[in-house]
């Protein structure tokens, strides 16, 4: 059973790096106006909930891989990614099913007040939701040693931790600009660099995965 463990949280890992370095890709399109309405909305609301469950289940297969003695970090993790995964979810879904197909027929006043605009209803589930991604990794952090493969990860989970505050200034500072945004653009790189390293961690031999090995035998 661990091995085919193993192997989702490798392909769901790898999977969500990729579908964060499209959102990624489609939001710097979008600063450069290569993109126009509503195609630019659907694909960055698009890519960014096909993050969701391959990161889900990534995370959920570090649980299932960590030693006895750390399970409490890699569960607390699950949690705060199940909450990131509940909040960005609703956002997306709401933006690409009712609040986009509603403005195409000229009724945005209708569901204005679901449109994810700076400080509205949506923005802020946006905002808790990259916060929840962030302590998702801050708290699993203690499941890395810190050597061999695993230090990488380790360091790329803190980066990815250490941007969070970032995140959330852009998202609620008073005033909202492109040049805000810009402070968050560390994201764009620490956000897949870890969900990578996770991934090829599942391909390694490494202490977490013989230590679970063993205990399962």
């Amino acid at each position: 059973m661990i091995h085919f463990i193993k192997r989702i949280g490798f392909w769901s890992g790898l999977f969500a790096c990729m579908a964060t370095v499209a959102y990624v890709i489609v939001q710097l399109l979008q600063l450069y106006g290569a993109l126009s309405y509503p195609m630019d909305e659907m694909l960055i609301y698009g890519t960014s909930l096909c993050i969701v469950i391959p990161f889900v289940l990534q995370m959920l297969a570090l649980h299932y891989i960590t030693p006895e003695d750390k399970k409490y970090w890699s569960h607390a993790a699950v949690l705060f990614t199940i909450l990131y995964a509940v909040f960005v979810t609703a956002n997306y879904v709401v933006q690409l099913a009712t609040v986009i197909p509603m403005t195409l027929q000229g009724q945005l006043g209708v569901v204005r007040v679901l449109q994810q605009t700076p400080h509205s209803l949506f923005w802020n589930f946006d905002a808790l939701g990259y916060i929840f991604m962030g302590l998702a990794t801050l708290i699993a952090i203690p499941v890395f040693k810190k050597q061999g493969f695993e230090k990488w990860v380790r360091r790329a989970f803190i980066a990815h931790a250490s941007v969070t505050p970032f995140i959330a200034i852009v998202y609620f500072y008073p005033t909202y600009s492109y040049k805000l945004l810009l402070l968050g653009f560390p994201w764009a790189v620490t956000a897949p660099l870890f969900m990578l390293l996770l991934a090829l961690l599942f391909r390694k031999n490494n202490s977490i995965i013989e230590n679970t090995d063993q205990h399962q035998k």
